[in-house]
C-alpha cells in the first residue's frame, strides 16, 4: 500500500508500507509523524494507523553499552580446506595397497589371472571389500593408511568419530561417486566430477552430504618416506601378477611386440597351473 508522510514540515510519499515499517523498526520515524493512506479521512500519526500500530507495540530493546577497552568479537572461522591432493594421494595409495594384496592373494590361490583379468565383474567389484574396511576404519579410528601417513582424519562436524552406519554410508558413495568402482573411463569421470564440486562446495559429495568434516595435521617427515615406499611395494605387486598377462594380450594384438617380449621378458611370479 502507499503511504504518504510528513517530515519537517514537507510531505513525502509515496513509500511502500514495508519501507515505513522499516524506518519505524531502525527509530527513523517517530510514532507522532503525520502520515495517510487511500481510506484515510485526515492525516493521523502513525502509531493510530491500523497498518503501523503492531510496529509501537514491539518492545525495543536497550543498547548494549560497550566496554570500550572490550576486545573486538574475532572473525569467524575461515572455511574447511578441501585439501584436494592429500585426498587424492591418500585414497589412491590405499586402493594400490589393497589391490597389491588382492592380487597377490588371487595368485597364490592358484587363481587364472588372465581369466580375472578378462572378467569385468570382478574388476567392477573387487574393490568392495576393501571399502567395507574402511568404513571399519573410519568408525574406529578415523582414518585409513593412505590418510594416517599423510596426516588426515574424518569426523563428524562436533569432532566425534563416524558411527558404523554413517561410515558404511560415507565409503559407499566414495564408491559409487569417487571412483567409479575404479573402472576404466568411468572412474576417470567420477574422479574429474569430484575434483571439480569440491572445488566449488569446498568438500566432496559424500562429505558433503553426510556433514563430515577433515581434519589434517602437518606430513611427518618419517611418515612421507613411508608413504613413498608403501606406493612403490604396493605397485610393485600388482605389477609382477597382472604384468606377464597384459604383456600377452598386447603381443597378440600386435605380433610386432612378441619378439621383443621373448627377448627381454618381463620379470614375473611363476604362473600357478
Amino acid at each position: 500500500m502507499d503511504i504518504w508522510i510528513i517530515r519537517d514540515g514537507e510531505k513525502t510519499g509515496p513509500h511502500h508500507d514495508f519501507e515505513i515499517r522499516r524506518r519505524i523498526e531502525s527509530g527513523e520515524l517517530p510514532a507522532s509523524t503525520p502520515a495517510w493512506h487511500e481510506g484515510l479521512d485526515a492525516w493521523k500519526p502513525l502509531v493510530q494507523i491500523d497498518l503501523f500500530r503492531r510496529e509501537f507495540d514491539k518492545p525495543i530493546p536497550p543498547p548494549v553499552p560497550q566496554d570500550p577497552q572490550e576486545t573486538p568479537a574475532t572473525p569467524p572461522p575461515l572455511p574447511d580446506q578441501p585439501h584436494l591432493v592429500r585426498r587424492f594421494w591418500a585414497r589412491w595409495f590405499d586402493l594400490y595397497l589393497y589391490a597389491g594384496i588382492w592380487w597377490i592373494a588371487m595368485w597364490a590361490a592358484g587363481r587364472d589371472i588372465g581369466m580375472i583379468l578378462h572378467n569385468q565383474w570382478i574388476i567392477v567389484l573387487h574393490y568392495i571389500p576393501w571399502f567395507a574396511f574402511e568404513a571399519f576404519l573410519i568408525h574406529r579410528f578415523g582414518t585409513t593408511p593412505g590418510k594416517w601417513l599423510l596426516g588426515i582424519t574424518v569426523t563428524n562436524q562436533n569432532g566425534s568419530l563416524l558411527s558404523l552406519a554413517e561410515a558404511i554410508r560415507r565409503s559407499a558413495r566414495v564408491l559409487f561417486l569417487g571412483i567409479g568402482f575404479g573402472w576404466g573411463w568411468l572412474a576417470l569421470i567420477c574422479q574429474a566430477m569430484s575434483f571439480i564440486t569440491t572445488k566449488r562446495i569446498g568438500r566432496p559429495l559424500w562429505d558433503q552430504v553426510g556433514g563430515h568434516r577433515l581434519h589434517t595435521r602437518p606430513i611427518d617427515p618419517f611418515r612421507l618416506v613411508a608413504y613413498i615406499f608403501g606406493l612403490i611395494i604396493s605397485l610393485q605387486l600388482q605389477m609382477i601378477v597382472v604384468t606377464p598377462y597384459v604383456m600377452e594380450t598386447a603381443a597378440k594384438t600386435f605380433p610386432a611386440l612378441k619378439e621383443q617380449f621373448e627377448k627381454n621378458p618381463p620379470w614375473h611370479l611363476p604362473r600357478r597351473h
